[in-house]
């Protein structure tokens, strides 16, 4: 069993709501700071006076993850009220760590290049129902989640708790 000491010294992920939608900056600020982020992206085509170019967006408005510990998450949360909101847990009010191996899945699955992603926010606790999977073949190759009929496709959902 870990000790306070070594819990608040152990990088963990916590999730960020960055206000307006300023989530590359505030990955600048992280990434300033030396605390590793993580920003779910998607490239998208646009085309301004008819020459196309791709444009990097968050796939999830104004998410951002960031690592660290829990005093720097604290600090950070104390820093940058009124511009982010770091996620907490709803008793103690401290911010939620992320377990890694939850934190990977997500990071695996929204990290492949070309696939269609979409973010359901918070949604009915019956998404917990089905069976737990992990996909064999394709481009989603080990990537583990839930099945779930959703619009009446088959989907694969990935989801963090706390979030």
């Amino acid at each position: 069993m870990a000790t306070m000491d070594q819990q608040k010294t152990t990088p963990h992920w916590y999730a960020l709501k960055v206000f307006y939608n300023r989530v590359f900056p505030m990955e600048n600020l992280l990434r300033q700071r030396e605390i590793e982020s993580y920003v779910p992206v998607k490239q998208v085509e646009q085309v301004r006076n008819g020459v196309k170019y791709r444009k990097r967006l968050p796939a999830v408005a104004s998410l951002l993850f960031m690592r660290c510990t829990s005093d720097q998450a604290e600090a950070i949360r104390a820093e940058l009220r009124g511009r982010a909101m770091v996620y907490c847990d709803p008793e103690s009010r401290k911010p939620t760590a992320i377990p890694d191996p939850e934190m990977q899945r997500f990071i695996f699955i929204t990290s492949k290049e070309g696939e269609e992603l979409e973010y359901f926010g918070e949604q009915p606790a019956d998404w917990f129902v089905g069976e737990r999977v992990r996909v064999t073949e394709g481009p989603l190759c080990g990537a583990e989640g839930r099945i779930k009929r959703i619009r009446g496709d088959h989907r694969l959902v990935v989801c963090i708790e706390g979030v």
